[in-house]
């Protein structure tokens, strides 16, 4: 119906927001239904994520860090909100308008839910149900909203259930109504009570009914927040933290010694040599973490293999389990960065598994894939030269936490882990990277990534003020799977020093270090850092961005001496 309808902005906002939390709230009551995947918002954030630029990205990681991914989806429903309110104004207009503009949103999560991978026509269910819900809440709020002006009156001449004198106020201060009539000359005391706010539509007159419109409002909220709710309770979470609350981790075939003291200096303010869980660094392109319940869990392996074998969480606990002390390092972490962490895995052999599936001898590529979708590829040689490349499920005497992969994850020594840690692994295809790409290759990433050697300087702080006279230069350094031989500092381009460097149970962890006898002048100081690995190489002091195999170059500080 075509309307030069009019009435208060934030009412028309109002019912645009209203309108748009409905969807949501309904699409992922569906989705959590249907696939927690499907969910729209998601779709399109994962959408967005996939077409933004890599320098886009990496700026995003070093500014916001490990909450890029809150800050997106906050961005997409800040956004979402403003078109919601838009979309309000004009369905008060013309309905007509609001209900394209929902529909056009509405072909637009289609469209982004049907380009993720692994999904099917059943996904696009929730978009369907949402976009169904917001456009009868739209409708029905600009019905309750507007009524027509001869509705039976109210005490002040308005609607009976609330345009009344505040409708009339509110006519009388707010531009977007018409204004109300003057009252007449000489009328006195017993003049007729002012005439309520109008609105015309076309030969027919409407007045603004706050109250009608206030509780469908309120209604459309509760509709939203439960439906809500209940979809996050439907999308597994609860079901997925009680099942990893059960897990009883087996013993290793052969436990590792606990770890001798020499390991850690305990120095406040350095880097543990473990990292607790709850500190390990999460980066990953999931915008909502998988819920992966392990009854339900299966790897499949498959491709050029003599045997395909599909393995459920049941039979993965039965092979024979090995730990080992494993530090991974993500290739978006610059230099000093904080995208690294150290942690003792507990899980089968990854070369056992393939061993069993008789891996053709033409293979040379692990194309493994999440369950929300991502893939990763891994040289075959790296996994079967006899480090431990493990399918993890246990981290640091916990089962996995579910931010890290629960039920199962992969862990390989010596490779970033954009081509080897793939998290909630449910798939393994044997193959050649002359046949496939993992996500990241395609992006301008290269297709095969080993960790470079680095070193970083956690004490003193970049920045910070230091006392005159003796004090502790420490941090930590890596090689992974070369091990680490030495770390050096020079403070003001001097000459380098030795450090003194704790045990390191494995080449495949990192290696405290600490100079602890700097004596420090007044003034301002560089302090710089470089590590030599097992073969006998020294970092380089080039610079070079982490792209497209990782960041070189010399973790350099400045300090003030009071």
């Amino acid at each position: 119906m075509q309307s030069n309808r009019r009435m208060p902005s934030w009412a028309s906002a109002l019912i645009g927001l209203v309108s748009g939390a409905v969807a949501v709230g309904v699409s992922l009551l569906i989705a959590g239904l249907v696939k927690p995947a499907a969910f729209p918002v998601v779709a399109v954030g994962n959408s967005v994520v996939d077409l933004t630029p890599a320098p886009l990205k990496e700026w995003a990681i070093r500014t916001f860090g490990e909450s890029d991914k809150t800050v997106l989806l906050a961005g997409i429903f800040l956004v979402l909100a403003a078109i919601a309110a838009a979309l309000g104004r004009a369905a008060v207009r013309d309905l007509r308008y609001g209900l394209a503009g929902l529909a056009a949103f509405g072909l637009i999560g289609v469209a982004a839910v049907l380009t993720r991978p692994g999904s099917g026509l059943m996904d696009v269910l929730p978009t369907l149900a949402g976009v169904g819900a917001a456009m009868y809440a739209l409708h029905r709020l600009v019905r309750q909203a507007l009524v027509p002006a001869d509705a039976p009156a109210g005490p002040y001449g308005g609607v009976s259930d609330g345009a009344g004198a505040v409708g009339a106020a509110e006519a009388a201060h707010d531009p977007g109504t018409t204004p109300l009539p003057e009252p007449l000359p000489g009328a006195g005391e017993h003049r007729d009570p002012p005439a309520p706010p109008v609105m015309r539509a076309g030969s027919d007159l409407y007045a603004f009914d706050r109250r009608g419109l206030l509780t469908g409002a309120l209604g459309g909220v509760a509709l939203a927040g439960v439906a809500g709710v209940a979809g996050r309770a439907l999308s597994g979470r609860a079901e997925v933290s009680a099942a990893r609350g059960g897990v009883t981790l087996p013993r290793p075939v052969k436990p590792l010694a606990p770890l001798p003291a020499g390991v850690d200096f305990r120095i406040k303010g350095l880097s543990p040599f473990v990292t607790p869980n709850n500190d390990f660094y999460r980066v990953d392109t999931a915008l909502v973490v998988p819920q992966v319940d392990p009854r339900d869990w299966t790897l499949t392996i498959h491709g050029m293999v003599d045997r395909p074998v599909e393995l459920t969480f049941a039979d993965l606990m039965k092979r024979a389990v090995v730990e080992a002390d494993v530090t991974l390092c993500c290739v978006s972490n610059e230099v000093g960065g904080p995208y690294i962490g150290n942690a003792r895995w507990l899980g089968v052999s990854l070369a056992g598994v393939l061993r069993d599936a008789g891996v053709q001898k033409d293979a040379d590529m692990l194309l493994s894939t999440s369950a929300d979708g991502w893939t990763a590829g891994t040289p075959v040689d790296v996994v079967m030269d006899g480090r431990d490349a493990l399918l993890a499920f246990g981290m640091n005497g916990q089962p996995l936490p579910v931010d890290h992969g629960f039920p199962v994850r992969q862990v390989v020594p010596g490779l970033y882990g954009y081509v080897s840690a793939t998290k909630w692994v449910t798939d393994i295809k044997v193959t050649r990277f002359d046949r496939d790409e993992g996500y990241w290759t395609p992006r301008g990433w290269s297709a095969k990534g080993p960790i470079k050697t680095e070193s970083r300087i956690d004490l003193p702080r970049d920045g910070a003020t230091v006392p005159a006279g003796k004090n502790v230069v420490a941090g930590v350094a890596w090689a992974q799977h070369k091990g680490i031989d030495a770390v050096e500092v020079r403070v003001d381009r001097g000459q380098w020093r030795q450090t003194r460097l704790a045990e390191a149970p494995t080449a495949d962890t990192w290696r405290q270090w600490v100079l602890d006898d700097w004596e420090a002048t007044p003034g301002s100081h560089t302090i710089e850092v470089r590590a030599t690995d097992a073969t006998g190489y020294t970092q380089t002091g080039d610079r070079v961005p982490i792209a497209p195999d990782g960041a070189t170059g010399w973790h350099t500080i400045t300090v003030e001496v009071a």
